[in-house]
């Protein structure tokens, strides 16, 4: 008869510590294989039975079967019917420790990395410390009213908002979009012409990727959004900086410096950061130029929702008719960031190329989200949203405007605005001559609470101006009042 193997269940020196930061499988596991590997456990030992192995060692049983099976599929045991679970004649083969010796040099990282490294974000731009520009207000009645149609949306959810979506966007949002921008910007679209996107950042990324070729010319106002701007640089565009003034874009000083770029960003509306509308002559000189030039031009509605007094100019898409504008706007900067959806109203040359770099980007929209800002228009939220929001932005810009003529006046130099959600305030003379620059005292106000944004970075080649982006929307008006107080000994101790 075979002599049968020896039963090593009270002899080995195994042991479970609660403490350790390993669990209790990854503890057995690594015992077991460790008696095997020096020798402890030699070929053909046979393994205690489960169910004694965990009483000895006062574990569940679970937890020996898991770490047998797992030692069997690595070939360390082998079971045998009815005898039990043995240590294998020959163990699997470990892998040489790694000599010690010179580390391998770094290869150069490729060209994209140093092309897109410069451009991440400032942490403070999420910041939700007062004057921080971006920031949004929801009141209550719109809350319930939101919080009312996502019950709805999931009580009962459409299945087809749950799978893989239109790239373009949910079709009765697009119709939605459409009817509001006909009527509000007069705009000359139809919904086979919008696609919902996150965002007029992706928006302006598409168009990147579809018009431009590395050297391209592209006009840029100067100062200029900087996303914007960074988006083209990465897609290696020459950027052309073309000056601003009162009327907007000085047009001609574009045509001097590139007569045939591929394309014109411009935010005509509401000029970003400096708030100037492009004059209707300026419009005309534009689209007769990107007619003639056979350029594209990127008009950014960014915040035209949000005027003060008067009317605005109809868009620049709305008197083109020659197909070369494409219009961007955002629900955004209108209900909330984090909703992240945007629009862009395409000419329908692009609308094929466009249409497939969204869906190779992120194939489609959030359906459920674009589903309840569609009932949102269509039920007629969206319009009484926008009144509410217009008068409660109308207040805390005149009472921030209030504050810092009583308390800063002296100090800057504010220009009121009639439209968007941020007040332009310039460094005055005192501060000037003292050497002082927007960038050093943001530095110093943020280090005090409070953030902000000096807009001389935003020029490229002409002269920057010194001052700041007040942002006044999306904080409450005890916590503009309070960041003003905070300014008042940085700035006149300056």
């Amino acid at each position: 008869m075979p002599t049968p193997s020896p039963d090593w269940s009270d002899l080995l020196p195994l042991a479970i510590d609660r403490a350790a930061p390993q669990t209790i499988y990854r503890q057995l596991y690594l015992a077991l294989r460790g008696l095997m590997l020096d020798g402890t456990l030699p070929a053909g030992s046979r393994l205690p039975p489960s169910r004694a192995l965990a009483a000895k060692l006062g574990i569940a049983r679970s937890s020996v079967v898991g770490v047998y099976e797992q030692l069997l599929a690595e070939g360390y045991v082998e079971g045998r019917t009815g005898a039990g679970t043995f240590v294998a004649p020959s163990l699997p083969e470990q892998p040489e420790p790694p000599q010690p010796g010179p580390a391998a040099e770094a290869p150069p990282p490729p060209p994209a990395v140093a092309r897109y490294a410069p451009h991440l974000p400032d942490p403070g731009q999420f910041s939700p410390l007062p004057f921080n520009t971006g920031r949004t207000s929801i009141d209550e009645r719109s809350f319930q009213i939101w919080r009312g149609l996502a019950l709805a949306q999931w009580r009962v959810p459409d299945q087809h908002q749950l799978g893989y979506a239109d790239p373009r966007g949910l079709p009765r949002l697009r119709e939605a979009v459409a009817r509001y921008l006909r009527a509000a910007r007069a705009v000359h679209c139809e919904p086979e012409q919008i696609l919902i996107l996150n965002g007029v950042q992706q928006a302006i990324d598409l168009v990147a990727k579809v018009l431009v070729e590395p050297g391209d010319p592209v006009w840029v106002e100067d100062p200029a959004y900087p996303a914007m701007r960074s988006a083209m640089q990465t897609a290696r565009a020459r950027i052309v900086p073309v000056p601003v003034d009162e009327h907007g874009m000085v047009v001609q000083e574009g045509v001097k410096a590139a007569p045939v770029a591929r394309l014109a960003y411009v935010t005509p509306s509401h000029q970003y950061p400096l708030g100037h509308v492009l004059s209707m002559a300026r419009r005309t000189e534009l689209l007769a130029w990107a007619r003639e030039a056979h350029a594209w031009i990127i008009e950014d509605d960014y915040d035209s929702e949000f005027r003060y007094a008067g009317r605005p100019l109809a868009s620049l898409q709305g008197i083109d008719r020659d197909n070369r504008v494409i219009y961007l706007g955002t629900l955004s900067k209108v209900l909330f960031p984090g909703l992240r959806l945007g629009y862009a109203v395409v000419p329908p040359e692009l609308l094929p190329a466009m249409t497939a770099a969204r869906y190779l980007t992120d194939r489609h929209p959030p359906a459920m989200a674009e589903a309840m800002v569609a009932d949102f228009i269509e039920q007629g939220h969206f319009a009484g949203h926008l009144r509410r929001m217009r008068a409660h932005y109308k207040a805390a810009r005149d009472g921030l405007l209030t504050a810092l003529e009583a308390r800063l006046g002296g100090a800057l130099t504010i220009a009121p605005p009639d439209q968007g959600m941020h007040v332009l305030a310039y460094l005055g003379p005192s501060l000037l001559a003292r050497g002082m620059t927007d960038q050093s005292l943001s530095a110093a106000a943020r280090a005090k609470g409070v953030m902000l944004r000096p807009i001389s970075p935003l020029f490229s080649a002409a002269p920057p101006r010194q001052g700041f982006m007040l942002g006044f929307t999306g904080h409450a008006p005890h916590a503009l009042r309070a960041a003003v107080e905070k300014l008042v000994p940085l700035l006149h101790a300056a």
